[in-house]
């Protein structure tokens, strides 16, 4: 388990991905379906129980990408309810605040407490990644967060927001290191030239 102990202490700012490396996505995504079932229950009197049960399986077992479809096939709701699935996605007031992962929750507050930057830098749509960094409990860490949307720049694993965060906080690539757990961050910091260290939640 990775701990800030594990990181080279010459380091002076840290990149984190948010989904999946300070939260777990589903705790999110979950709430949206429970709240899309609700809202098709108001309008269409199905049952909020079992649309939320079926999306919540579709998710697990085929991916997010499928979930509306498979809602469409089984209980031929109307095509024009995408445009409220998609959009609840970005605007969705949540019943419970997303919880960082206790791993990342510990390295975050070391890293504050050692006085170090501490930025995010994820990537998807810009309004849905910021709907969810309002609604996460951050402890009164976000007080010391820079956030960056890679999507408004270049998603990664291109380099270029990456580039950009160097450029703007005047840091050179052995002052940072990324944090995250996939193959895109991987991809990125290797083309930044900076260091990469696996966040593997346990």
């Amino acid at each position: 388990m990775l701990t800030y102990a594990d990181i080279d202490k010459r380091k002076k700012a840290f990149v984190f991905e948010l989904d999946n490396v300070l939260y777990p996505e589903k705790d999110y995504l979950l709430q949206v379906y429970y709240l899309f079932a609700s809202f098709l229950e108001y309008k269409e009197m199905l049952d909020a129980q079992v649309l939320t049960k079926l999306m919540t399986q579709t998710f697990e077992t085929e991916g997010a990408e499928y979930v509306f479809n498979r809602v469409q096939q089984r209980f031929n709701v109307d095509g024009q309810y995408r445009y409220n699935f998609d959009l609840l996605h970005q605007t969705a007031r949540l019943p419970l605040k997303l919880l960082l992962y206790q791993q990342a929750l510990s390295l975050l507050q070391d890293i504050v407490v050692d006085r170090k930057q501490l930025f995010i830098l994820t990537n998807g749509n810009p309004l849905q990644q910021l709907n969810k960094i309002k609604q996460t409990e951050w402890h009164g860490l976000e007080q010391y967060l820079v956030c960056y949307f890679a999507d408004e720049i270049k998603a990664k694993p291109e380099p270029d927001a990456l580039h950009y965060i160097l450029k703007q906080h005047n840091l050179e690539r052995r002052d940072i290191v990324m944090v995250g757990n996939s193959q895109t961050d991987k991809l990125c910091a290797e083309a930044s030239g900076v260091d990469f260290v696996n966040l593997l939640i346990l």
